[in-house]
């Protein structure tokens, strides 16, 4: 029987971190920063998909008048909120996307 052995390396966290500016940043003082980003960043990508179906399904006449206006309405106010997390927390529209590698961006 053949055994193998695997090693793990572990390398100094600023090590990492100047190989990898973008994708990692441990300093602690961020953290909060960074979490806000790929909340608000998720948030973001489901209300630009809200916004495709309720385009899409206005296009197709299955919404009543009242229905498109509940709909523009809400719509409206994530986008008040988003913009007012977004001064809260120091991020710009273009902050929020995640690189997924090979794939490109999310949005």
């Amino acid at each position: 029987m053949n055994t193998s052995s695997v090693v793990i390396t572990v390398k100094d966290p600023e090590e990492v971190k100047e190989a990898n500016p973008e994708r990692i940043n441990i300093d602690p003082k961020n953290v909060e920063k960074g979490l806000a980003k790929l909340v608000l960043t998720i948030v973001e990508l489901i209300r630009k998909l809200l916004e495709k179906q309720a385009t899409r399904r206005v296009e197709a006449g299955s919404l009543s008048d009242e229905e498109i206006e509940r709909v523009g309405e809400a719509l409206a106010k994530i986008e008040d909120k988003m913009k007012e997390l977004k001064e809260i927390f120091g991020l710009k529209d273009e902050e929020l996307n995640i690189h997924l590698g090979p794939l490109g961006d999310l949005m």
